[in-house]
């Protein structure tokens, strides 16, 4: 159970090592007896077909150890991720997005993928270079003078639409998408909590750099306001 990239590579590799072998050899045969299938991609659907059986089989078991379902979820979109862009699998056919969408499995991914978003803010915000620009020392890159903890925010929300956007449904990425927006609200609530306490130096560096870290994300929020 702790080991789902041992069948999922294998079946990457079974799908690279036979597609020679199925474009010269069988595809010929398909094509002679007026067939449209393709040999290649109805092997890698073949395949794919028995990694959701054993995805059903496997989800139940691990369903509520965080460690373990959150390692399998990172390994399904991998392998997803290699399946389409290497190998050219069709979004019509079945995939493994199908599976952590039913549910019980994807209730339990929206809460993990929750909880360690907000272990992850809690980091951010508490540590020493929170506050602090990366590029502090490049003036033509640090225009906007963005403190850490804003960019590292917006990069999770990155990761995360990353990871939901193959889902097969719009009802399920909008409910990604609702997680998305209580992220911010949280984000936003920590800001002014740490802006109440910094309200008698209105001027000093922590303050600008809270009014900062709003300026950005309210300008890359508004930058994504373009993708559906």
């Amino acid at each position: 159970l702790n080991k789902p990239e041992w069948y999922l590579t294998q079946v990457l590799m079974w799908i690279g090592n036979h597609a020679k072998f199925l474009d010269d050899k069988i595809q010929p045969i398909l094509d002679k007896v007026g067939s449209s299938l393709n040999a290649g991609l109805e092997f890698s659907r073949a395949l794919v077909m028995l990694i959701l059986e054993k995805l059903a089989a496997d989800i139940p078991c691990l369903l509520y150890d965080d460690t373990l379902f959150c390692h399998l979820v990172d390994e399904v979109l991998l392998f997803e991720r290699e399946l389409y862009s290497v190998h050219g699998y069709l979004s019509s056919f079945p995939s493994c997005m199908h599976i952590l969408s039913e549910e019980s499995c994807f209730q339990r991914w929206l809460t993990v993928e929750k909880k360690f978003a907000l272990q992850k803010m809690d980091s951010m915000l508490s540590s020493e270079a929170a506050w602090i620009s990366q590029y502090k020392d490049i003036t033509d890159v640090d225009e906007m003078k963005v403190p850490d903890c804003a960019e590292t925010f917006m990069t999770l929300l990155l990761v995360i639409t990353d990871r939901y956007k193959n889902l097969p449904t719009a009802s399920r990425k909008l409910q990604f998408l609702g997680l998305q927006k209580e992220l911010v609200d949280d984000f936003r609530i920590r800001l002014t909590q740490v802006m109440k306490e910094e309200t008698r130096a209105s001027l000093g560096f922590r303050y600008c750099a809270i009014l900062n870290a709003v300026n950005y994300i309210a300008t890359v929020l508004a930058d994504w306001a373009d993708n559906v």
